[in-house]
């Protein structure tokens, strides 16, 4: 079997100058968790999730216990203010550019379940959770 026979070929991306508020509608309209993000000629340039985000809008001394995004705010940030201000930033600022793991379509498909193994991904969907 190759990756070809379980790959979805409607892929939903963002660009870098995508901004956060929009990446999240995205990710939340399609209930996915993550997009690759691509450039003008669609090649590559980085991933994005929406734990990223969440690790990025993060006050200090907070925790975050799921992706959903129960989070406790502390005192001395005012959560608010720094999320309106932090929607506006673009993909660009938090996208993940280095170590990006990917298959090829012609590939067998265990090589991609290894990668998924080792390193511990989940996978997205837009019919269920990811």
């Amino acid at each position: 079997m190759k990756v070809s026979d379980f790959m979805i070929t409607d892929v939903i991306s963002v660009t870098g100058d995508t901004t956060l508020k929009e990446l999240l509608k995205k990710l939340v309209n399609n209930k996915i968790g993550g997009v690759p993000v691509i450039d003008e000629e669609n090649h590559l340039i980085g991933m994005i999730s929406d734990g990223d985000v969440l690790r990025y809008i993060q006050p200090k001394g907070t925790t975050i216990f799921d992706a959903i995004s129960l989070v406790m705010v502390s005192e001395k940030e005012d959560f608010t203010e720094k999320l309106a201000y932090t929607l506006d930033h673009e993909v660009s600022t938090i996208m993940r550019k280095r170590d990006l793991k990917f298959v090829y379509a012609d590939e067998p498909l265990e090589r991609s379940l290894r990668i998924f193994s080792k390193h511990h991904f989940k996978k997205n969907s837009r019919h269920g959770s990811g």
